[in-house]
């Protein structure tokens, strides 16, 4: 790697000017700052909060725009506060520890470069929309602490993803910020001439230009391309505006600049690749990128694009999270080279065999042409996202293999996992840190040392538990108030929400993406039996959250109907859902319900994160028996429900919500509300503590990255 222009360089020097602005006792934030390390550094986010907690909300959490606009004033006593200094010696102390570590590599000949159309590293970096690229972000920062040498390459979308706004009816509106280049963790990554670096792609009939910036996610550099560029036309500049642009031709091109800018740019700074791995089959145009350069020697000149493809093949690797045809994007032909067909003319290759090896029928002409099949068979490795994932991908993509059985397609699986230092709640983080040990975290994924958890005696249990369920109802109360007002409720409804949520009573999470196979209307299959769970002495109270995307009308009616039935109940107060679910919102709702709903119909769910999460803050998972769960449950830790499939969807949901509403109500209530003479739900911690022993280790990053290194990295595998 090229250290001098990979934007270590610039970031360094954004540290500097933003350092020069501090009072000297502080210039220490300034590179924090620029660093999201400090997002997962123990009283890392405190360290900007005790400056003012209020100017941090409202700067988005962001520290780089928070510290360039807090008034001076602000800024002296904070210089002279001990407690601040003290808290920002020892975040510093941390992370300069754990910057300066030595790098372990992954491969012989290049780092791993980490290919994804989104990364959700945190909430103020907005190029992220859900599940995909939390993933993202999680397996960047686990490279970072386990020290390996990985890059990510993404896109820098200037307006992110889609905010939504609920109104009066439940109807889904969207808006879209855009975000201030020069107020985000972010550094322009320029070359030796000092001009910022310049890489191009052909698409539709002229060359998009475009920029490269380095994000610093502890020790992983993330380098997100920009195409907000004067030379390019409004049209190309719109190529990096949304995440998941609504038209087909800027999708495209998106996915162009991704997998073949994102080849470039890695080039012009130096960095050769030993292995690309493409995170869902946005980014492949990258494999004919590497495929178009092979030096001589390698192939022939006149080498058709299947040779080259082999040629290429043990430089990649896939992974897909899509586990139906549907989900899997494909374009008509024409659609296909009326953006791209500048590019792979430019590249040298022929459009027909551009079209074989992008259809599932290489034969056929009338075939729809994807990327999932372009990166299946450019790559050396293919997998799913759980062991269910892995038999669903096999069967789905054995056209792919028509001379293997369908167990013999060679697709694998490695389940997903999330980044615990950034989803464990501080409370609970520092319950473990008593009995695991100050340094559990970096021995994550060992199961002998989550059995210390049967140490921490019920009374600390519950009282962490109840704590995060506090915490999670004050933040309820505040935003439902605002949603309401926001969407022009009556003000003494509105008001009402102040007071809404019991913090002791039972608490329920349902939040997800809203696409219509998440189920989310199940838990209002029937009303009746709905209000018994929740209208009751010993009741429950539910929290429901999710954003459609905007061209899902589908989804979107799911959400109205969500609205329309829950006046009915009569019950506004227990049952509420949070507009413009983010990254903001969801750690404080994994960490503060008791009870995780996911409900998706099988076997449609490729892994799931979000129970994951949940279950490393000690809330129980109650789930259909699809995705990571059918894996991760065992009887013991948590809940489930049928994950067999139904011909007749309607009997399923019938069956599924019978299902549901039994648990809740005489397994789960029950349960929680049985209590010793202390007031402890002895038999609900006791299941807490399962829940930790089986699922935490299993499902952390730790473990995941771990499966990655020794079967998908790992040449001899």
């Amino acid at each position: 790697m090229n250290t001098r222009f990979d934007g270590s360089r610039d970031v360094r020097r954004a540290t500097e000017r933003l350092a020069r602005r501090l009072p000297e006792s502080l210039e220490d934030l300034a590179w924090i700052a620029y660093n999201y390390l400090w997002s997962w550094t123990p009283r890392g986010e405190d360290l900007f909060r005790l400056i003012d907690d209020h100017r941090f909300s409202m700067a988005g959490e962001n520290p780089v725009r928070f510290l360039s606009n807090l008034p001076e004033r602000d800024l002296l006593r904070a210089a002279t506060s001990p407690e601040i200094l003290d808290v920002l010696a020892g975040v510093a102390a941390r992370m300069e520890a754990e910057l300066a570590r030595p790098t372990t590599r992954l491969l012989a000949n290049g780092p791993v470069a980490f290919f994804c159309a989104e990364f959700g590293v945190h909430q103020s970096l907005p190029v992220y929309s859900g599940g995909l690229g939390v993933l993202a972000g999680d397996y960047l920062k686990e490279t970072s602490d386990q020290a390996l040498d990985v890059v990510g390459v993404g896109l820098l979308y200037r307006r992110g993803y889609v905010h939504q706004r609920m109104d009066l009816t439940g109807w889904q509106h969207e808006y879209w910020l855009e975000a201030n280049t020069g107020q985000l963790p972010a550094a322009r990554v320029r070359g030796a001439n000092g001009l910022p670096i310049k890489v191009r792609v052909p698409i539709w009939d002229g060359d998009l230009a475009a920029h490269v910036w380095r994000v610093n996610v502890g020790r992983t550099p993330l380098y997100l391309l920009d195409a907000e560029l004067p030379e390019n036309s409004p049209l190309e500049r719109w190529v990096t505006a949304r995440l998941y642009e609504g038209s087909h031709d800027v999708r495209l091109a998106q996915y162009a600049l991704l997998g073949i800018g994102g080849v470039r740019a890695l080039d012009a700074m130096g960095i050769s690749p030993g292995l690309f791995h493409l995170n869902e089959g946005h980014p492949a145009l990258a494999s004919l990128e590497v495929a178009s350069r092979l030096p001589e020697g390698r192939v022939r000149p006149d080498a058709d694009l299947a040779t080259r493809i082999d040629a290429v093949r043990e430089r990649f690797a896939f992974t897909t999270h899509t586990p139906v045809p549907a989900g899997n994007e494909t374009y008509t032909s024409d659609e296909f080279f009326s953006v791209l067909g500048h590019a792979i003319d430019s590249m040298g290759l022929s459009r027909d065999q551009i079209g074989a090896q992008t259809r599932v029928d290489q034969a056929s002409n009338d075939e729809p042409l994807g990327f999932s099949p372009l990166a299946i068979r450019c790559s050396r490795s293919t997998n799913g996202v759980s062991r269910r994932h892995g038999e669903v991908a096999r069967a789905m993509w054995n056209p792919l293999f028509p001379d293997r059985r369908e167990p013999d397609v060679p697709i694998t699986y490695v389940t997903n996992g999330v980044h615990l230092p950034t989803w464990m709640s501080p409370t609970m983080r520092g319950l473990l840190s008593d009995f695991l040990g100050a340094d559990w975290e970096r021995h994550a994924n060992d199961p002998g040392l989550w059995r210390h958890v049967d140490e921490i005696s019920d009374v600390d249990l519950w009282a962490a538990r109840s704590a995060m369920r506090l915490r999670l109802i004050e933040m309820v109360r505040s935003r439902t108030v605002v949603d309401r007002l926001a969407r022009g409720e009556d003000v003494d409804f509105a008001a009402s929400a102040d007071s809404a949520f019991d913090p002791a009573n039972l608490t329920i999470g349902f939040a997800r993406r809203l696409a219509t196979y998440k189920r989310l209307d199940l838990l209002f299959h029937d009303t009746d039996r709905l209000r018994t769970i929740i209208d009751h002495e010993q009741g429950a109270q539910f929290i429901v959250a999710g954003k459609a995307h905007p061209l899902d009308d589908e989804a979107k009616n799911v959400a109205r109907n969500v609205f329309t039935q829950n006046r009915g109940l009569g019950l506004p107060n227990t049952v509420v859902f949070l507009e413009d679910y983010d990254m903001r919102v969801a750690p404080r709702l994994v960490a503060g319900c008791d009870v995780w709903l996911n409900l998706p119909r099988p076997p449609m769910e490729a892994s799931g994160t979000s129970g994951m999460k949940a279950a490393m803050n000690g809330c129980l998972n109650l789930s259909v028996l699809d995705g990571w769960w059918s894996e991760g449950y065992n009887g013991q830790n948590g809940w489930a429900i049928d994950g067999t499939t139904l011909e007749d969807p309607a009997a399923q949901d019938e069956r599924d919500a019978t299902a549901l509403y039994d648990l809740l109500e005489h397994e789960v209530r029950p349960m929680f509300f049985a209590r010793d003479a202390n007031g402890i739900p002895v038999a609900w911690l006791a299941m807490i503590r399962a829940s930790l022993r089986s699922l935490a280790p299993a499902y952390s990053t730790a473990r995941m990255l771990s499966d990655y290194r020794e079967r998908i990295y790992d040449p001899s595998h």
